[in-house]
C-alpha cells in the first residue's frame, strides 16, 4: 500500500493550493481519510479528515483552517483533495494524507495505518 500526496507549493499569502492524495492498489473510495501536517519543532496536527463515500462524506477540520480548508474526493480516480484557500504564513508545513486499514470508518478512525510521502506547502508573507 502506498498513498502520494502531491501539490505542494511556494505561494503568497492569500493563495491557494490543492493538494492530492492518491493510493496505488488500495482504494480510498471507502474509507476515511485525514491530512495531517507538521512544522519543523512542531508536534503533527491534524487538519481534516473525510468520511468514506458510503457514508454522507462528512468533512472535519481543525479551527485553525475552518472556512478556508475543504476535502472532497473523486472516486473515478481514486483520489482525495484538500482545496487550501486563503492561506496564511501559519499553514507553511509537509501535509499528509493518511488512511486507516478498515473500510467503512468515519471521522477520526480508529487509527491510520497508512501515511502518504508528504508534500510542502510554503506560504510566503
Amino acid at each position: 500500500v502506498q498513498l502520494q500526496a502531491s501539490g505542494g507549493g511556494l505561494v503568497q499569502t492569500g493563495g491557494s493550493l490543492r493538494l492530492s492524495c492518491t493510493a496505488s492498489g488500495f482504494s480510498l473510495n471507502h474509507r476515511a481519510i485525514g491530512w495531517f501536517r507538521r512544522t519543523p519543532g512542531k508536534e503533527r496536527e491534524g487538519v481534516s479528515c473525510i468520511s468514506h463515500s458510503n457514508d454522507d462524506g462528512s468533512t472535519y477540520f481543525v479551527g485553525a483552517v475552518k472556512g478556508r480548508f475543504t476535502m472532497s474526493r473523486d472516486n473515478a480516480k481514486n483520489t482525495v483533495y484538500l482545496e487550501m484557500n486563503s492561506l496564511k504564513p501559519e499553514d507553511t508545513a509537509v501535509y499528509y494524507c493518511a488512511a486507516p486499514h478498515a473500510y467503512g470508518s468515519g471521522c477520526p478512525p480508529i487509527s491510520y495505518d497508512y501515511w502518504g510521502q508528504g508534500t510542502l506547502v510554503t506560504v510566503s508573507s
